[in-house]
């Protein structure tokens, strides 16, 4: 017999659901299917130039990270656009892989970079996998996180 088949094998950890905390009035835990049932769902075609595989074509259905985000009631004045653009959004994913991106970017008076909380990819739910944070603008796939654990909002630390 051998060895490594006498061992109790861990099962890989499932990450079905995220949680959404900071500088929010509404933290919560959301799943896949929360974000399908929640919000409006958008598509993307995306292509990533991936340096070891070549280009990936991938399909990603979900709603926009800055619907759900603003469903939590980020803390900023809304009227104010400078309060806005000082707010960040980190994504962190089940193997660790985590990004950074400015509210700005996903603002509408802004850069409106239509960011997707994945909920199915290339037609397939993502229920079991958990949902994935897609930048389709993005060439290659850095800021593609996985099977996202951690949504957190927060602002710039303003200097004394």
């Amino acid at each position: 017999m051998s060895r490594l088949s006498a061992q109790p094998r861990t099962p890989a950890p499932l990450f079905t659901s995220f949680t959404l905390r900071g500088d929010v009035a509404c933290p919560a835990t959301l799943t896949v299917a929360d974000l399908r049932g929640g919000w409006e769902q958008h598509r993307a075609e995306v292509v990533f130039d991936c340096a070891t595989n070549g280009p990936q074509h991938h399909s990603f259905e979900g709603p926009l990270l800055r619907e759900v985000v603003l469903d939590a009631h980020p803390v900023f004045d809304a009227r104010k656009r400078k309060d806005r653009s000082r707010y960040l959004v980190a994504v962190t994913g089940g193997d660790g892989h985590h990004t950074v991106l400015s509210w700005a970017e996903l603002d509408a008076d802004f850069g409106d970079v239509p960011v997707l909380l994945a909920t199915r990819m290339d037609g397939r739910g993502l229920d079991a996998a958990g949902s994935q944070l897609v930048v389709p603008a993005d060439r290659c796939g850095a800021r593609y996180i996985s099977a996202i654990t951690r949504v957190w909002v927060g602002a710039w630390p303003v200097s004394a």
